[in-house]
């Protein structure tokens, strides 16, 4: 374990940080009759405030739902096989859900839809589909990536059963929480005789037209999460989430330094243009929060709460100095903060993107008594930390290892639900989702 010396006095400076917080480590017609949907158009700008008819493409080299600019509400769903669904069966149902995915993401209802009045506002909707790791071992365990499966144990874990399992994760993201409702309860109707649910959990952002677009995002604790993000459409995004492998004529690279662009060397082909996705549910501790000050809270975190600044700068996209020192001596930002425990400049391949959502409940009298001191009145909250990377291995677990061992947030957060997807590269029209794999 790497050992970080951190000054008793400062921390104790912060406003007795963690005082409390307990010990919470933190072209379809594949069926007769089906519909056929209409080209796929480009996203329209919103030029009169209404959002809902705005659509996001289906078809294309890459799933949308990643690249794509994060919608408001998401709404993620995990399936397990049933015990007589074969390859035959599994296949009949993704060309079922894709039929369904390109209709809905376009404003448009599959024939069976009871209520077709409900896709009329599609509001950027997204359907993304991971597999796990027993759903890629029907077409035969040889085509399942080294990394597909659960994550090695960390300290930090209070993971619960039930939120680590899955065959299938359906990602539904939209701007409007109705159109998302409806889309999942028409993939759960057709999936419904080859699947069943092992979780689910619905969650947000900030809504449609809160924030001007490219405003990072926050989570519940107030911080900012995501300002050291590649940027979508950047070619430091192509190769750390993508993982390809030409690279632009003259690419421009950020503050990190150029990532390798062998991150995906060893996908397998049917999964060439996909990527992986790290998905983790992280139980926020409210309660104890509360019991920090503002200033311990930014000392744990590395970075101001108002703009997301570094300790060391002024504006969000500041490059954290984690050399700088005080006028005692001290490093302005603690190196068991969350800023520099996540970085490594040394390395410009431990980078991911994440794609975060909150979630929120107000138990009753009875959950509450199982939870810890304040819940009844704070609430139960967490993140679906989703992270998307080309490599696992060299990307997510190298920057997990230094959280797992220190990480000042580890005092309010703890992961509870944790699983590990293959993302398949987008569909054309007359394929369905994992053809490549299931066909090969």
């Amino acid at each position: 374990m790497i050992s970080v010396e951190i000054d008793r006095r400062r921390l104790l400076g912060a406003s007795a940080l963690g005082v409390g917080a307990g010990a919470a480590g933190a072209g379809l017609g594949f069926l007769t009759g089906r519909q056929q949907p209409a080209a796929t158009a480009q996203p329209q700008p919103d030029t009169s405030g209404l959002n809902g008819a705005q659509i996001e493409p289906f078809y294309g080299e890459h799933q949308s739902g990643v690249e794509t600019i994060p919608q408001a509400h998401a709404m993620f769903v995990s399936l397990t096989r049933k015990d007589d669904t074969d390859l035959t069966r599994l296949i009949r149902m993704l060309k079922l859900l894709t039929d369904d995915a390109a209709l809905m993401t376009q404003g448009q209802s599959p024939l069976a839809d009871t209520e077709p009045e409900l896709n009329e506002r599609p509001a950027r909707l997204t359907v993304t589909f991971g597999f796990g790791r027993g759903l890629v071992d029907l077409a035969g365990s040889q085509h399942a990536p080294g990394w597909l499966g659960p994550l090695p144990a960390f300290g930090i874990d209070r993971l619960e059963d039930r939120l680590c399992r899955g065959d299938l994760l359906l990602q539904v993201c939209g701007d409007d929480p109705f159109t998302i409702a409806h889309a999942v309860r028409m993939l759960l109707k057709d999936a419904r005789a080859f699947m069943d649910v092992a979780w689910s959990r619905s969650s947000f952002r900030r809504s449609y037209g809160s924030d001007p677009q490219g405003t990072t995002t926050r989570n519940l604790f107030g911080q900012v999460d995501g300002t050291a993000n590649p940027g979508p459409g950047s070619e430091d995004f192509a190769r750390l989430v993508w993982g390809k492998t030409l690279g632009q004529a003259s690419p421009v690279f950020s503050a990190r330094g150029e990532p390798p662009l062998d991150l995906a060397a060893d996908y397998p082909a049917w999964l060439k243009g996909g990527t992986s996705l790290v998905l983790r549910d992280i139980d926020m501790n409210l309660a104890t929060w509360d019991e920090a000050d503002r200033p311990a809270r930014e000392f744990s975190i590395g970075r101001d709460l108002k703009k997301g600044a570094p300790m060391t700068g002024t504006e969000e996209h500041d490059i954290p100095d984690l050399e700088a020192t005080d006028d005692k001596g001290f490093t302005i930002i603690s190196p068991a903060s969350h800023v520099a425990r996540s970085r490594n400049n040394a390395a410009p391949e431990q980078q991911i993107f994440r794609r975060v959502y909150n979630y929120h409940s107000v138990p009753d009298a009875a959950d509450a008594a199982t939870g810890p001191t304040g819940s009844a009145i704070v609430g139960k909250a967490g993140l679906m930390f989703a992270s998307y990377q080309a490599s696992v291995e060299r990307q997510f677990l190298p920057i997990q290892k230094r959280l797992d061992e220190v990480d000042l947030l580890n005092q309010w957060t703890a992961p509870i639900g944790s699983t590990v997807w293959a993302i398949p590269p987008g569909v054309r029209e007359g394929e369905y989702i994992g053809q490549a794999l299931f066909e090969s």
